[in-house]
């Protein structure tokens, strides 16, 4: 079940008439009703994986009680270490079993071994709910957090459907206070979690879906289109994964507002970024932080020599990059960020230029980097290079001349979305949100709804970080 599916709009209606008159009052009822919505908007998927949610949630509510409860600090690190073995385990066996029994395979045939093949199947949004319970575990380990008097709350927490299969990851210092009473229904919060469901509606749909059709086709055969072509469908692809990504996030933080809670930003406009780090303080941010608080940091961040600093950011992105994804090209995306990010603070990069060429700098590194994040293979981002970088190559061939295509939807949304990143550093940024009570929000609204009706793409897309 998606967001973007007739069937979610039936199953949304549904919880949130139920949430809003039979839990209305009594926060078991709601807690328990929300937690059976959400095992069966996961058991939609593939009932087989629920079982996964519900090991990782005993698991960690049993290991931070233990935690909580012990004296010792070597016991301590044993209940986190049996956390940690559980949720990295199964999310190491699903999501990268293929993966290094693939890359293995050359060695261990010219050693005389056989390596068989296992057909894993990727239990949708493992990668998000694996880090979220353990943000909760090693935040009791590290005494900031009380663990969870309530199974039920729990729970619901780490199966909470709106940001179950994709993100936000949000930590349980946020939500599991919320979830421990039942919140008040107010009309103005209600309108702006519709108003967030909407325009991350918008995003996906209208704008990302719309590009996708651009991106895939030269994608496909980057050697077939000319240099302009192939820069119009890395720019394009940029625009996809931000807007279908923070399409996703929007219209996870609506459905949870409209439910009363309150979830993190996610997204903060990242292409407006003038240095990588200023990027990566705009772009999944509830990633960027857990990485940081849970990686970066203790490995021991920017406090140790100039040497250690670059490990640790390059162990971070690198790990960061092999988290999206058990491929090379992910792990390559990984470490290219990390080698900007080192660059960038080592150097002193950008020290010195102008806001635009510092932006113009950050836009190249992220372009260059969203290649790698999007082919399928080495040798399918080694041809956009050329053709990006080396486009004399192919009149010093002799080949004949490649296709220039210049498709008006895409470069409509490409026009939209410089003019959403232009319009968020102005004054006018809060009209794009079409505040309550405002005389054009109404109008506005009922266009977007027209617009998503008339002009969506045939077919179904799913989320690009689905597969995460």
């Amino acid at each position: 079940m998606n967001f973007a599916q007739v069937e979610f709009f039936i199953f949304l209606c549904v919880v949130l008439a139920v949430a809003w008159t039979a839990g209305a009052n009594d926060r078991r009822t709601r807690n328990g009703f929300l937690l059976a919505a959400s095992y069966y908007f996961y058991a939609y998927w593939d009932y087989r994986f629920c079982g996964l949610l519900l090991i990782s949630t005993l698991v960690d509510f049993y290991v931070a009680r233990r935690m909580h409860s012990c004296s010792s600090s070597l016991r301590r690190r044993a209940w986190l270490l049996v956390s940690l073995i559980v949720n990295l385990g199964m999310l190491g066996f699903f999501k990268y079993c293929n993966f290094f029994l693939d890359t293995a395979r050359p060695l261990i045939e010219a050693l005389g071994g056989h390596a068989g093949t296992l057909d894993v199947i990727l239990p949708v949004g493992i990668s998000f709910f694996t880090f979220q319970t353990l943000s909760y575990t090693i935040d009791v380990y590290r005494g900031r957090l009380r663990p969870s008097p309530s199974l039920l709350d729990f729970a619901l927490y780490v199966a909470f459907f709106p940001q179950l299969v994709a993100g936000p990851i949000v930590r349980a210092a946020n939500l599991l206070p919320q979830l421990a009473e039942v919140p008040g229904f107010r009309r103005r919060r209600m309108y702006g979690g519709f108003q967030q469901f909407l325009r991350g509606a918008v995003k996906k749909i209208l704008i990302a879906d719309r590009l996708a059709e651009t991106v895939d086709v030269v994608f496909a055969g980057p050697d077939l289109y000319s240099s302009l072509t192939v820069w119009i469908a890395v720019v394009a692809y940029a625009g996809q994964i931000y807007y279908d990504f923070s399409g996703y996030s929007d219209m996870a933080i609506g459905i949870a507002k409209m439910l009363g809670y309150r979830f993190p930003v996610n997204f903060r406009h990242p292409y407006l970024a003038t240095s990588m780090s200023d990027f990566w303080r705009r772009w999944h941010i509830t990633l960027s932080t857990w990485l940081r608080d849970y990686l970066y940091i203790p490995l021991g961040g920017s406090r140790v020599s100039s040497l250690a600093t670059q490990r640790n950011l390059m162990i971070t992105m690198t790990l960061g990059g092999l988290w999206h994804g058990a491929a090379v090209t992910y792990v390559l995306w990984g470490i290219w960020h990390g080698m900007a990010l080192v660059a960038e603070r080592q150097f002193r990069l950008l020290s010195g230029l102008s806001t635009l060429l510092r932006w113009l700098f950050v836009m190249t590194v992220v372009l260059m980097g969203w290649v790698l994040f999007r082919s399928t293979d080495w040798t399918t981002a080694a041809h956009v290079y050329q053709k990006l970088w080396m486009p004399w190559q192919d009149a010093a061939s002799g080949e004949r001349i490649r296709i220039l295509w210049l498709p008006p939807l895409t470069l409509l949304m490409i026009t939209i979305m410089v003019v959403d990143h232009v319009v968020w550093t102005t004054r006018f940024r809060r009209c794009m949100r079409l505040p309550f009570g405002a005389w054009y929000s109404s109008v506005a609204t009922a266009i977007l709804i027209w617009s998503l009706l008339l002009y969506a793409p045939r077919g179904f897309r799913p989320f690009v970080y689905f597969q995460f």
